[in-house]
């Protein structure tokens, strides 16, 4: 009886070569995707060099007074009765600005000068009879101790007129201290002082701007402030009363603990609208610096903060922020980025964190981004 020959060994092979077939497919798309993920965006790239360039470096502070003078009374407990300057006035020195009653001191003016006259008139009588006395004496009818004594008393005589005469001068200097008046030429900013108050010595009455000068305390943050110099121009703004030519006065040598500010006052050649107390910026004109320049097409904002791609080992980028010095169409000066780093230009936009780049020559026209590759976006 003839055997019926197995068909497991044919079932078999064709299984195994189903099989071959599937895998060679399965690689094949594998392959697909590996090379699709390995694509890469193209851009151009340039290398941030340091340049000398004219530095701009902005602050902001309160408008104050250059020097505030208080003018206080040295008479007290007299009445104001007249008061001849207010607040927003611009006087002169010496000119009057309060007027006190003067009517006692006047009198006691008056009662001095009579003791005054007294007392000349005693001295000079004692000074007669002194030059009697040693007369006599030299001719031997008047003794010693008779001399002596009219010595004495012309010497009390002049005594007695010397302080008649300085208690009329301390009087009369009283009574002009009653006129109250601009110790310097200024702008008055503030009156503590009204008509029939009286007045206590010492009170401060006015507050006055020296010379109406006025300036901006900038504060500066410590990185910028070796940048300041006395003597530099300067523009200071604001939006409720325009722009002023200034140049500063003075960096003050201390910078906050806290703040990490130093203060530049820049004092305005024309105050015109700016008052004590208001806010204002400054545009300070540092000179020519050193700084890194990059293309201004490379600067982006990611949340909120500036910065460049940088390209790394491997053409992988990363976002490096920065600090904006100075800006114009072409080119910015930044700070944190080291020169000679390779910073992508064109394509930067469509960049993340740690792509994969593909650097080509820059065009003339900015290149159009390419494509995001499809193994990216497959589900």
């Amino acid at each position: 009886m003839l055997t019926r020959p197995s068909r497991l060994p044919l079932r078999l092979a064709v299984l195994a070569a189903l099989l071959g077939l599937a895998a060679c497919h399965g690689g094949q798309e594998n392959g697909a995707e590996k090379e699709g993920a390995a694509s890469s965006q193209t851009v151009t790239v340039t290398t941030a060099r340091t340049e000398a360039l004219d530095r701009t470096v902005t602050a902001s502070g309160v408008i104050s007074a250059w020097e505030e003078v208080p003018v206080g009374a040295e008479t007290g407990g007299l009445t104001a009765v007249a008061v001849l300057a207010d607040e927003g006035q611009y006087v002169r020195q010496g000119q009057p600005l309060v007027r006190m009653n003067d009517t006692l001191l006047r009198a006691q003016v008056a009662q001095q000068q009579a003791s005054v006259e007294a007392a000349e008139a005693n001295a000079d009588r004692e000074t007669g009879e002194l030059s009697r006395a040693r007369e006599l004496n030299g001719r031997g009818f008047l003794s010693q101790a008779s001399l002596d004594l009219a010595v004495s008393e012309e010497r009390s005589a002049q005594a007695q007129l010397t302080s008649a005469r300085a208690a009329l001068a301390e009087t009369r200097e009283r009574l002009d201290q009653t006129v109250i008046r601009a110790p310097v030429s200024g702008l008055i900013i503030s009156r503590s002082v009204t008509r029939g108050q009286i007045v206590a010595a010492g009170a401060e009455l006015f507050r006055m701007v020296r010379d109406g000068r006025l300036e901006l305390d900038a504060q500066i943050p410590e990185t910028e402030l070796n940048l300041v110099r006395a003597g530099q121009s300067a523009t200071v703004g604001s939006d409720q009363v325009g722009q002023a030519a200034g140049r500063v006065r003075i960096v003050t040598p201390e910078v906050d603990a806290e703040t990490r500010l130093g203060v530049a006052r820049i004092a305005l050649a024309a105050p015109g609208a700016f008052r004590p107390g208001m806010f204002g910026r400054a545009e300070i004109a540092v000179g020519a610096q050193p700084a890194v320049v990059v293309p201004t097409a490379s600067v982006l904002f990611r949340e909120n903060r500036a910065g460049v791609y940088v390209l790394g080992a491997e053409n992988r980028v990363r976002f490096q922020p920065v600090r904006v010095l100075a800006r114009s169409e072409a080119e910015t000066s930044v700070d944190g980025v080291a020169e000679g780093a390779r910073v992508v230009v064109e394509g930067a936009g469509f960049l993340g964190e740690g792509d994969t780049v593909r650097v080509v020559q820059p065009t003339a026209a900015p290149a159009r981004a390419a494509p995001a590759p499809a193994a990216k976006t497959a589900g």
